[in-house]
């Protein structure tokens, strides 16, 4: 849950189901042009190939449409902004669920199935819906909020394994960013370091001496994809520093030992 005396971000319901299909569309799109040499190519996570990274990608909506297939859970177990801090412990079932999905069907045919029954799953329920999931049961809002994270983060890890240039929806990058940083502050709750991500999101953490008025005496700032990356393990903390991604002023303002929030 958030910090104490801080209510829980609300995002819009609509326009998350929307930036949520169509980055999924997006993929789709791209994944439809994408040769065996492309394919056999590895994806940077562990000993995934590319071709197993856009299996997990389908698989992403096919199970959101799976788990609204199921009996509604009673009670919610798990919010939005808890949810990267559950990921770890399910790294083997999805990387088997990517490896079965990849031998259902041609990758294509994949894609407009998965697209479709989420598309039909979505259109039947509400966003209270309580999903049973693996992670813990979660609302349908909220869950969806999630989908944005793991929709923008492998969108940027195939394009940059495959060499594609596939777009990100700016609804799903905003989701994406504000979610990561919630998390962060929910990690580490305070006020003496501020976090700036912007467009899309500032954030207050760390235990410590807390400012009242004009500029913080420690600031992260950063783009929203070198953030994202920092806050799921793909760029570490220094590289960024180094390659001048993020900019950190302050004795307080550094986050190496919080990151990644998850990976």
């Amino acid at each position: 849950m958030p910090p104490r005396g801080k209510k829980p971000r609300t995002y819009d319901p609509a326009r998350i189901r929307a930036a949520v299909t169509a980055q999924f569309a997006h993929v789709g799109r791209a994944v439809g042009e994408l040769g065996p040499e492309q394919l056999a190519l590895p994806s940077g996570l562990g000993d995934w190939s590319v071709a197993e990274l856009v299996a997990h990608i389908a698989w992403i909506a096919d199970s959101l449409a799976g788990g609204l297939a199921r009996p509604p859970a009673a009670v919610v177990e798990l919010s939005a902004v808890e949810w990267p801090f559950a990921t770890a412990s399910l790294a083997g079932k999805i990387s088997e669920a990517a490896r079965e999905t990849l031998t259902g069907a041609p990758l294509p045919e994949l894609y407009s199935g998965a697209a479709a029954r989420m598309a039909e799953a979505l259109a039947a329920h509400s966003g209270d819906r309580v999903l049973d999931l693996w992670i813990g049961d979660m609302t349908l809002a909220d869950f969806l909020v999630t989908r944005t994270v793991e929709l923008v983060v492998h969108t940027d890890d195939l394009n940059r394994a495959a060499g594609l240039d596939i777009p990100i929806e700016r609804q799903a990058l905003a989701a994406c960013s504000r979610l990561l940083a919630d998390a962060l502050a929910l990690k580490a709750p305070g006020g003496s370091v501020e976090v700036r991500v912007p467009p899309f999101a500032v954030v207050q953490c760390i235990e410590g001496p807390r400012h009242t008025r004009g500029t913080p005496p420690n600031v992260v700032e950063t783009d929203p994809l070198t953030w994202i990356r920092l806050a799921t393990g793909r760029t570490g903390w220094a590289e960024a520093l180094d390659e001048a991604h993020v900019r950190a002023s302050g004795e307080r303002a550094d986050l190496s030992a919080l990151l990644p929030l998850m990976s």
